[in-house]
């Protein structure tokens, strides 16, 4: 019988748990042209691309199943709605077949439910009528958890096709002064996983950086994730021995590595 820390999966399954992200702001289009590459040849789920770089995103990934993702509203979640309604929607226009959102965290922690809820169904509505799906970024670092669990309820009763822990560019100032953050924790997928819907998907961003944390959040329910790591992580995979036939693998969870969250 396999253990908790056991799992079955195949070399191309973990491609395509990817959302090889290419969102840093000093990004360069040679560097952008250079990860369009790196998702290309892995044949991720998508490229995450600021949404100026959609076209390029295209051009560069036709011919294969590797989608667009652009984001909006990055990374801070703070324009009006109209003009997140707009940015998602010339997004999907162009070509976007994911769209990811990050909500307005200041209305979230207000408790302004009728704001965020009018915001996410709003730019939900717009990507679907241009046939792209929407991933809602919560930035769970600025959270408490009856925040995150309100969000999955909302995210449910709107039918939205992701939602999300973080950004990775979410830094909260700590206790010494300097600013980091978690980013995907094990509490928090799990939190996520139990109150959304089971039509809505887990998209772990932020500090999922090797191939045992990709597996951990898998055992943990995940369908995606966000990762600058992507070369890595699969030739990780490939040195131990996951192909694209089922290999059972073990992994070293994300407590164990860390100390726990």
């Amino acid at each position: 019988m396999p253990s908790n820390n056991t799992i079955s999966v195949t070399l191309s399954q973990l491609a395509k748990m990817i959302d090889h992200s290419l969102l840093h702001p000093t990004m360069t289009d040679a560097d952008v042209l250079a990860g369009l590459q790196i998702a290309r040849e892995n044949n991720v789920a998508t490229a995450c691309v600021k949404p100026y770089h959609i076209p390029l995103a295209i051009k560069e990934l036709a011919g294969t199943d590797v989608l667009v993702c652009p984001v909006i509203g990055f990374p801070h979640g703070n324009s009006t709605t109209e003009i997140k309604v707009h940015e998602a929607t010339a997004a999907a226009q162009a070509g976007g077949r994911e769209i990811d959102m990050v909500v307005n965290v200041g209305k979230v922690l207000g408790g302004d439910w009728e704001y965020v809820t009018r915001e996410i169904d709003q730019i939900n509505r717009a990507v679907g009528s241009h046939g792209a799906i929407l991933k809602v970024i919560f930035e769970n670092d600025y959270l408490q958890p009856e925040h995150i669990v309100r969000l999955c309820k909302i995210c449910t009763d709107l039918g939205v096709a992701f939602v999300k822990t973080s950004t990775g560019y979410g830094f909260v100032k700590q206790g010494d002064g300097s600013y980091n953050y978690l980013g995907a924790t094990v509490s928090d997928l799990k939190l996520m996983r139990q109150h959304s819907g089971s039509n809505v998907q887990i998209k772990a961003a932020g500090g999922v950086r090797t191939l045992d944390d990709l597996l951990h959040v898998m055992r943990l329910g995940v369908t995606r994730i966000g990762a600058t790591a992507t070369v890595a992580i699969l030739a990780e995979a490939k040195r131990r021995g996951i192909s694209n036939e089922p290999t059972l693998v073990s992994f070293k969870s994300m407590e164990e590595k860390v100390g726990g969250y």
